[in-house]
């Protein structure tokens, strides 16, 4: 089952299963957006669960493989500036260098290859751009027997429980880790903000 069709048909249910459980997380990363106005890439914005927490100042471009997910999101813009893309977050559809913060909620574990994201990711930020990462990871060397037994099943329907965000960051070697906290779930779950060199 491709990411496309399942995320179809999760989008009815998928803010009751998602957004109570994630919301004060949300927030708080959000908080970390730079005060000075800016070009602000959501990738994977999803139904738009973090468009109600996002300061006023920027100009917003939300990012979802999924119609369905966007067209349930633009009931939520509010009075930012935001404009919905559709496209792959593997292959974002943007020039280098062409915005200054990335705000990626829960997208790294859902992408089937999330170091191509993050390379992505890394190619469109401006240099000194923010990256701000709210997701689940496993550490390296941590067993997780559970999380990567089931993860072969799961990562077809909806997400990977297998991704190590250590893993991800050697391979882009432009984004510098600034800050790094648990959020959720132990700290399976972190917070996590990264800038461009």
């Amino acid at each position: 089952m491709s990411l496309k069709y399942s995320y179809t048909l999760i989008a009815p249910f998928y803010d009751a299963a998602i957004d109570r459980a994630t919301r004060a997380a949300r927030k708080r990363s959000l908080a970390a957006l730079a005060e000075t106005p800016g070009r602000v890439l959501l990738a994977g914005v999803g139904t738009g669960l973090d468009l109600p927490h996002l300061p006023p100042q920027h100009d917003y471009v939300g990012l979802d493989l999924n119609q369905a997910m966007l067209r349930r999101a633009l009931p939520r813009v509010g009075s930012v500036e935001f404009v919905a893309v559709q496209g792959d977050a593997q292959r974002l559809p943007f020039a280098d260098a062409s915005f200054d913060s990335a705000v990626l909620h829960l997208i790294l574990a859902v992408v089937p290859e999330p170091a191509h994201c993050f390379a992505e990711i890394s190619r469109v930020l401006k240099p000194g751009g923010q990256v701000l990462v709210f997701d689940k990871f496993l550490r390296r060397g941590q067993p997780a027997l559970l999380r990567r037994m089931a993860n072969p099943l799961v990562r077809r329907i909806a997400t990977r429980l297998d991704v190590v965000f250590e893993d991800l960051l050697a391979e882009a070697p432009s984004l510098a880790l600034e800050h790094d906290q648990p959020a959720l779930a132990g700290g399976w779950f972190r917070m996590i903000r990264l800038r461009k060199l």
